[in-house]
């Protein structure tokens, strides 16, 4: 009876590492540091403590950003310790310009591969794409879980915001780089800020690749009251979701969420009160800046167990 127990337990230890995992993954266009963002005081430098604030809160697995510069990257690992990333600048293959990096947990993953191919008829180049007004990138990481051995592929990119024939063509292209770098079995995930909406061409080819499904239509749960550009005012209303998280075909997420956070800067405007709070609680009204002209967007994925 004693050894029979112990067998069972020990082939439940065994198989640990090929039970399912859940994986939190994000998606956060940060907005690029620019001057004229000051001019109404949403320069990086006054917004960066909240909007790291919000990585460290969210405990992503791994997370795209997107219209990230070099000095953002150093901010964010400076503020975000527990994460690494991986890609290089879309200007020069370095440092210049924006990057669409992944982040992802150091003490949780294994970067087993990771590249970066640019937007364009000549991906292995720095180029532009097409009828694009800028450089495009897609940075891409195959990460290995350390204690489950869990395998996952993770892209990101922007696609251009002027394009027409660039936004088309590189979602195409896309879904041949992730066949060809990460093959028809691999567990991926494709995060971006895709410039496109839910009701788009290119939208529809990433589902209609057969490969890929966009999280928010399968999700058990949502919370996604709008879409995901604000423009840095609170009070704009889209219905229209332009940042996407795609995954593998066969792929479960439980929760999928559009993530408003707002902060409160600069000095007090005035007093007010607290209709219903107790006597003693003191108000004063200030005004509400958002940590980006985007909102950041999340997914809790299951990828197949076989995968």
């Amino acid at each position: 009876m004693k050894r029979t127990s112990f067998l069972c337990i020990l082939a439940v230890v065994t198989c640990l590492p090929a039970l399912a995992q859940e994986v939190n993954i994000g998606s956060y266009n940060i907005r690029n540091h620019n001057k004229g963002d000051y001019n109404h005081d949403d320069g990086w430098r006054q917004r960066r403590d909240v909007l790291c604030g919000i990585f460290n809160l969210c405990d992503f697995d791994a997370f795209g950003a997107q219209e990230v510069n070099d000095d953002q990257i150093r901010d964010i690992l400076e503020r975000c310790p527990d994460f690494d990333f991986v890609g290089v600048g879309r200007d020069d293959g370095a440092k210049g310009g924006e990057y669409s990096p992944v982040f992802y947990r150091k003490d949780k993953y294994v970067a087993l591969k990771s590249g970066t191919f640019w937007l364009s008829e000549t991906p292995d180049t720095v180029s532009y794409g097409w009828d694009a007004q800028c450089r495009r990138v897609c940075s891409y990481v195959q990460l290995r879980d350390r204690k489950t051995r869990q395998q996952f592929w993770f892209f990101n990119t922007h696609l251009d915001h002027i394009g027409i024939v660039a936004r088309r063509e590189a979602v195409k292209l896309i879904v041949a780089k992730v066949h060809e770098l990460a093959g028809d079995k691999a567990n991926v995930v494709i995060t971006g800020d895709f410039n496109v909406d839910q009701f788009s061409e290119p939208h529809a080819t990433m589902l209609e690749s057969g490969r890929l499904v966009d999280s928010y239509d399968i999700a058990k749960y949502k919370f996604a009251p709008g879409g995901t550009f604000n423009d840095f005012i609170p009070a704009k209303y889209t219905e229209q979701r332009i940042d996407h998280i795609f995954v593998g075909a066969g792929s479960k997420v439980s929760r999928y969420g559009i993530l408003l956070f707002h902060y409160w800067s600069g000095g007090k405007l005035g007093d007010t009160t607290l209709s219903s709070a107790p006597g003693e609680l003191r108000a004063e009204m200030r005004e509400i800046h958002l940590p980006s002209d985007h909102y950041p967007i999340c997914a809790k994925v299951t990828f197949p167990r076989k995968r």
